[in-house]
């Protein structure tokens, strides 16, 4: 099973005929992800590669193609447009991958979403993937990925796909691996998604990826300890960064005690969380928490 994408979702992608967004497209395309119409304004009426339809706004694709699911390659200073379009236009989750969209605009988006249907991805991440459903919405590499029974969640990129490859390695396949983003303010959080596998039968167990900067993984810690009856595997990193230095994400900045690595590793083991010790060891924790 899987949570938020599936085979049966309709994915549509903004910004389809850009040189990031045709990249991208076709890969997830090519994976097997039901894409069903690309938005390009001024490009409507195009077709991308051979069956995809262009259209020139969002409610036009979702009214022609019953889209319910956004993938956003737009750029930073247009990012905000294009969410706020999404949402207007009904789509049930969007996933921003730009880079660099300015926190006030993500606020700006978060606020209009609240008590909307729609929920946001990002921005700043990776997307999402569901290996079992051949269902891919972002930039991660399919090719690492193994339909199993342990969801991935992880502020990093780079390092959902280091835990991924290990798990696979090892013969331990994902339900679904969701990256949101390491930015300050951002739509999904851990918690959200930790409500999700929680609650998805098939999902055994739960490996999460953490970094310094914020409480996102505080606010993790007390949901695992009160609400998740599944084992949850924690690596956090960023445990030799210097205070007052961002450290690749925009979120990724020592501000005060409860930022540092040190308060989140406390913070999740007292949680229960069996502590990854570095992002070597994601894969042998993981096998020795699950028994395999």
């Amino acid at each position: 099973m899987s949570i938020l994408v599936n085979s049966e979702s309709r994915v549509l992608i903004q910004g389809i005929t850009g040189r990031e967004g045709s990249f991208h497209a076709q890969r997830c395309i090519d994976y097997g992800t039901n894409v069903v119409a690309g938005v390009t304004p001024g490009k409507g009426g195009e077709t991308f590669g051979e069956r995809v339809p262009v259209f020139d706004s969002v409610l036009e694709a979702v009214n022609e193609t019953g889209a319910d699911l956004s993938l956003i390659f737009v750029p930073a200073p247009f990012a905000a447009d294009a969410m706020l379009e999404c949402a207007d236009a009904g789509i049930g989750l969007m996933v921003c991958i730009a880079e660099g969209v300015p926190v006030r605009d993500t606020t700006t988006v978060v606020r209009y979403l609240e008590g909307s249907k729609t929920r946001l991805l990002g921005p700043n991440c990776p997307g999402l993937i569901s290996p079992g459903e051949r269902a891919k919405v972002g930039i991660m590499p399919g090719n690492i990925h193994l339909p199993g029974k342990v969801g991935v969640v992880s502020r990093s990129g780079t390092l959902t796909y280091e835990a991924v490859n290990q798990l696979t390695e090892l013969g331990i396949g994902q339900s679904t691996c969701v990256g949101i983003g390491g930015d300050p303010v951002s739509g999904t959080g851990f918690v959200d998604v930790l409500e999700l596998f929680n609650a998805d039968p098939e999902t055994e167990a739960v490996v999460l990826i953490g970094e310094i900067g914020g409480t996102k993984e505080q606010e993790a810690a007390a949901y695992i300890a009160e609400r998740v009856d599944k084992p949850v595997a924690a690596l956090i990193v960023g445990q030799t960064a210097p205070p007052g230095r961002r450290m690749g994400h925009a979120g990724a900045v020592i501000t005060g005690k409860a930022a540092l690595a040190s308060e989140k590793v406390r913070a999740l083991a007292e949680a229960g969380c069996a502590i990854i010790p570095s992002p070597a060891e994601i894969g042998a924790t993981v096998r020795r928490m699950v028994g395999g």
